[in-house]
């Protein structure tokens, strides 16, 4: 039997024990067994739309069961057919793991799967124009997407550190002077953000996806025309104007684990009153 399944049979058993039960599977079979539970059960859904047949069975469920349903942000709930049913939480991080840097060095940072829905090679372009050094860090998905970036700009400033921990990527993101986001499809959120906030680096994101919602252009950094290197660079070149101190207070007042918590217990609270 499944790991999933076999965590459904045991919470079965014992939900009379708790006051809600929270599913962070984004999988058919939670959605399936919902209606045979008495104990209210919570879903938050971490990615926008993927399969039809998942967004059939989880609209019903918001119907059914109103308000159980939970995103990230407001635009990926626009993915869903079922987005006004939607609960927006956000998400947070432990910012005791993050430091705070006021006097970065003369490079960039870019955060993800290196895959190419991720849009790397847009940063690595930026890079290459402004002769900014890029320090790149996340999980190698695609060893050909990479190669094939490294083939079409040999001369770029770039360097690839690897799948580092939480504590050896902070270290190398706080000393930068802007973390570069460039999706090509809609993020439901975009941690690495707010990770790059946390240190008090400023995020020169695509206006696209769940980073519309965290950056605060002109503020905490800038959102820039969705695949326009050209925006990139353009950003780039104002990034001073950016306050590194409003970046980190952002991370604090919005993306605590005490503010995530307290936007989580909001939410069940309003399913037990609903119950």
């Amino acid at each position: 039997d499944s790991v999933l399944a076999n965590m459904w049979e045991y919470a079965r058993k014992v939900e009379q024990e708790w006051d809600v039960i929270v599913n962070f599977a984004y999988d058919w079979l939670p959605f399936y067994l919902t209606p045979f539970f008495k104990t209210p059960i919570a879903h938050l859904i971490s990615m926008a739309s993927l399969s039809a047949f998942l967004d059939r069975i989880a609209e019903q469920i918001a119907v059914q069961f109103p308000g159980t349903i939970g995103v990230h942000t407001a635009n990926q709930a626009q993915t869903f057919a079922f987005a006004d049913r939607c609960q927006l939480l956000g998400n947070g991080i432990d910012l005791s793991l993050y430091e705070f840097c006021d006097k970065p060095e003369p490079k960039l940072a870019w955060l993800g799967r290196i895959a190419p829905e991720k849009g790397l090679e847009d940063a690595v372009a930026a890079a290459k124009i402004t002769g900014i050094p890029l320090k790149i860090m996340g999980k190698m998905q695609d060893e050909d997407y990479w190669q094939k970036i490294c083939a079409d700009y040999p001369d770029a400033p770039v360097e690839y550190l690897g799948f580092l921990t939480t504590t050896q990527m902070q270290e190398q993101v706080q000393k930068c002077q802007a973390l570069l986001m460039t999706p090509r499809w809609v993020e439901a959120f975009g941690n690495v953000a707010i990770e790059a906030l946390a240190c008090g680096v400023p995020v020169i994101a695509y206006a696209r996806g769940g980073p519309v919602e965290i950056v605060r252009d002109g503020l905490t950094g800038f959102l820039v025309e969705p695949d326009s290197v050209n925006c990139l660079v353009s950003a780039i070149g104002r990034i001073d104007q950016i306050d590194r101190r409003a970046c980190r207070s952002q991370a604090e007042v919005e993306y605590s684990l005490v503010a995530l918590g307290d936007r989580f217990e909001h939410w069940f609270q309003s399913l037990l009153n609903l119950s």
